[in-house]
């Protein structure tokens, strides 16, 4: 059966952006909401992405990651400056 919620005490700024993209999409602010709350409980939690990504095994390792990430970055700045 679905269930009713009410949120209180928006800030008026926060609504006219609820409003305004709303609007965008072509729907009201609780259709707007309705589709973003179900959007949100499909997500897992950043608990559980971090504990499936840990799992996840990988043929790169840590160095190849840095030395690839220095590469598109440049070095680390010396803290020692």
């Amino acid at each position: 059966m679905p269930k009713t919620v009410q949120i209180r005490d928006l800030d008026d700024e926060v609504y006219a952006n609820l409003a305004r993209r709303a609007a965008e999409a072509g729907v009201s602010v609780p259709e707007l909401l309705r589709s973003e709350a179900t959007r949100l409980a499909a997500r897992p939690s950043v608990g559980e992405w971090l504990e499936r990504t840990r799992r996840r095994s990988s043929a790169v390792d840590r160095a190849e990651v840095l030395t690839a990430l220095e590469e598109t970055r440049g070095p680390w700045p010396d803290a020692r400056r």
